[in-house]
């Protein structure tokens, strides 16, 4: 039998209502974002945009810095850099959000054809949950950026299974996209794990070989585009061995790692996340399809690959270990898949997954009330960074024991330390040799910043750096927590 292309793919005429519906949604995702805009950067995205500004030939895997992340992201940021820095950053999360919303609708428009509200009701899931501050969304990380990657690798997947023999091209982009996504994020994997899930479906209804060729399209399109990417990362300086250690290889040292944190702190994070997650009233929406309520006559793959995903983005927010908000917006291509599979396999449902969705929004829209600005930690970090900000001078270069690259990035100044994060000190430098070696050399940075009065931190031993900080610097400013450390001359004074 044949199977046609969705109407909007091919320019013919859908239904105008849930296209305005969808429009008015990502419009309404961008409106909420813009007061965020001016609000100070993360250290992730400070962290990001001192990696990605500088990109290019040097020392270390990105230009002088070392960050285990893909070059995508990377990329990324350093283009948000060239364009202005924060403000271009927040306005690159506006379009990201902007075209996941309507990316959602498309995965409703061709995952349930016959459904009129199935894109609507697509559209206002990812609208919600990439807005709710309850998913960390206020920052641009690598999962929000990612998300448009993810939801138009869905859009591509499931037009090619309704494509049947001619889908060999909607194959090769899921392919693409699916490894552009993982370029991104390495725990959004999404696409390929639909991909596996929907082929070995399709193994059960139109064969083996037909099969085979569908997933040697995938698989073509994922090599093509790792091919093009390792290639433009290497044309800038990042080598394909020390890029592979660095997103694949450190991950299992670093789960290692961050198993011996503080169980104290780990649990907390736990315990606030969990809490996070309920408060969104996501679980409420993957519970809904136990409702007794009666199934359309539809085949498809759908269902499988909707639990199939949201099974996977479980296991990769609690594979990261650390339990921040932000990992729950890796969830979001899953409840949209969850709330197009109840539209075209369960329709009775439409209304009660509307209503949860909706509860969700106003949930989200209350906690933006509530906590319109930063957090506690945050504005202590804010203070701290305008304080050191003042204290610095032109030239100058420092270092933040370990991690907040949020502190240099507000006063301005580079680092000659190649770690900006504090895991992968723990993993790569534990015993500090190689911050020693830094501090002990004629380029060693005009400031050590250091939240707390020492080096010391679990997984770290800072016996020999600590007694280079104290022979080599000294106290000058204090904010908070945070200490700022200015080097001394040969002489004992203050360098500068």
């Amino acid at each position: 039998m044949r199977t046609e292309v969705p109407g909007y793919l091919l320019g013919i005429r859908t239904a105008p209502l849930p296209a305005a519906t969808t429009v008015v949604l990502a419009l309404l995702t961008a409106v909420a974002r813009l007061p965020f805009l001016g609000q100070p950067l993360s250290p992730d995205e400070a962290g990001f945009l001192m990696v990605g500004g500088q990109w290019s030939p040097g020392s270390s895997l990105y230009g002088d810095y070392w960050v285990d992340r893909p070059p995508l992201i990377i990329g990324i940021f350093g283009l948000a850099d060239h364009l202005g820095g924060a403000t271009a950053l927040r306005l690159v999360g506006v379009v990201a959000v902007v075209i996941a919303v309507c990316l959602a609708a498309a995965v409703g428009r061709v995952g349930a054809p016959d459904r009129r509200w199935a894109p609507t009701l697509a559209a206002a899931t990812a609208a919600v949950f990439l807005s709710t501050p309850l998913f960390g969304t206020r920052q641009v990380n690598g999962e929000l950026l990612a998300a448009p990657l993810v939801l138009g690798g869905l859009v591509a997947l499931l037009v090619a299974l309704r494509r049947g023999r001619r889908a060999v091209v909607w194959w090769v982009a899921a392919g693409a996209l699916a490894t552009a996504a993982v370029a991104v994020k390495q725990s959004m994997a999404d696409v390929a794990v639909a991909s596996v899930a929907a082929l070995l479906w399709q193994v059960r209804t139109v064969g083996i070989r037909r099969s085979a060729y569908d997933a040697l399209g995938l698989a073509g399109g994922a090599v093509l585009t790792t091919l093009v990417l390792v290639g433009w990362a290497a044309a800038r300086g990042t080598d394909p061995g020390a890029l592979w250690e660095a997103v694949v290889s450190f991950r299992f040292k670093a789960a290692e790692v961050i198993s011996g944190d503080d169980p104290a702190a780990t649990d907390r994070r736990m315990h606030s996340m969990v809490d996070a997650l309920v408060a969104s009233a996501a679980p409420v929406l993957v519970l809904v399809p136990l409702l007794p309520v009666a199934r359309a006559r539809q085949r498809g793959p759908l269902p499988l690959v909707a639990a199939v995903v949201l099974l996977w983005e479980t296991v990769g927010i609690v594979g990261g270990g650390s339990y921040w908000w932000h990992y729950l917006i890796g969830t979001v291509p899953g409840l949209v898949l969850l709330v197009v599979a109840l539209a075209r396999h369960r329709p009775g449902l439409q209304v009660v997954a509307a209503v949860v969705v909706a509860y969700a929004a106003v949930v989200g829209a209350q906690v933006t009330d509530a906590y319109p600005g930063l957090t506690r930690g945050q504005r202590e970090i804010d203070t701290a960074a305008g304080r050191f900000a003042e204290l610095t001078r032109p030239g100058d270069t420092a270092v933040v024991a370990f991690g907040t690259a949020s502190i240099l990035r507000r006063a301005g100044v580079s680092s000659p330390y190649r770690y900006l994060w504090s895991l992968p000190v723990r993993v790569r430098d534990p015993h500090l040799a190689g911050l020693t070696a830094v501090l002990r050399s004629s380029h060693r940075p005009t400031w050590v910043v250091v939240q707390g009065t020492s080096l010391d931190s679990w997984a770290i031993d800072a016996g020999t750096a600590q007694e280079e900080l104290d022979r080599r610097y000294r106290l000058v400013a204090a904010q908070g927590e945070w200490h700022f450390f200015r080097a001394v001359g040969t002489h004992g004074t203050l360098t500068g």
